[in-house]
């Protein structure tokens, strides 16, 4: 039996990093907005009954003149976050509707995640409350100070945190209810919190090609992986001669 999903999409950082006239949500990957494309992936799906998108106050009105009949066409409900990302997932979690068991938390900018792995990491969470995509760390690490190293850090059993992560309603809001008894300069995302209540949460292991886009170099990057997926093969009559026919 399928469960109904709650999708919060998080667009409303700053992004500094990434630099430039417009937020990085906003730019385009291969034609169409990084935060629509993320968008997108969850409309397509049955089981997701809603989807917040959560944006900073000065992109209102960008999002409303640029995006907003393809917003309503998804049956999108924008509300306005907060500085920190943890308090724009705090402002959507007041607005999921009653009969929502589980709540995917995505990047906007993770524009690249599949399909396939959002459903997987959905199917996870439905049976075990609590999961998240995750990518074996490949790279040496190095811990440093003052730019010397200290110590090669074992990098076995380690994993890189993506999203979307999903978990069961309740289990997140009573996560975020304790969020002030944390300190919170220490957590980077949503699992943390759920771990931090003593709950287990079970990794579904992804690749590397689910990046998040923070820098402008990424969109070439990000550009390059959807043009190596295959293509979807269209419905119907194909072939050279198919539109002369109408």
């Amino acid at each position: 039996m399928s469960q109904s999903v709650a999708a919060i999409i998080c667009a409303a950082g700053a992004g500094i990093r990434f630099g430039g006239k417009r937020k990085k949500a906003f730019v385009d990957v291969a034609g169409r907005a990084v935060f629509l494309r993320s968008v997108e992936l969850f409309d397509k799906r049955d089981d997701v009954k809603q989807i917040l998108l959560g944006i900073a106050p000065e992109d209102e009105e960008l999002v409303d003149v640029k995006w907003g009949p393809n917003l309503k066409f998804f049956n999108v409900k924008i509300f306005l976050g907060g500085c920190e990302r943890f308090d724009t997932v705090n402002k959507g979690l007041e607005l999921i509707k009653d009969g929502i068991d589980l709540i995917a938390v995505h990047d906007a900018c993770r524009c690249c995640v599949t399909a396939e792995l959002i459903g997987k990491v959905i199917s996870a969470a439905g049976q075990c409350g609590a999961a998240i995509p995750a990518c074996p760390v490949t790279a040496t690490i190095k811990e440093a100070q003052n730019n010397t190293i200290i110590r090669t850090v074992d990098r076995a059993g380690l994993y890189e945190a993506q999203t979307p992560q999903v978990f069961a309603a309740s289990l997140l809001k009573e996560a975020y209810e304790n969020l002030k008894n944390l300190d919170q300069s220490k957590i980077s995302d949503d699992s943390q919190l759920v771990e931090a209540l003593g709950h287990k949460v079970t990794i579904v292991e992804a690749d590397s090609s689910n990046i998040k886009i923070t820098r402008k170099s990424d969109i070439a990057i990000a550009e390059a992986i959807f043009k190596s997926r295959p293509k979807p093969v269209p419905k119907g009559l194909t072939g050279p001669y198919v539109e002369a026919q109408w």
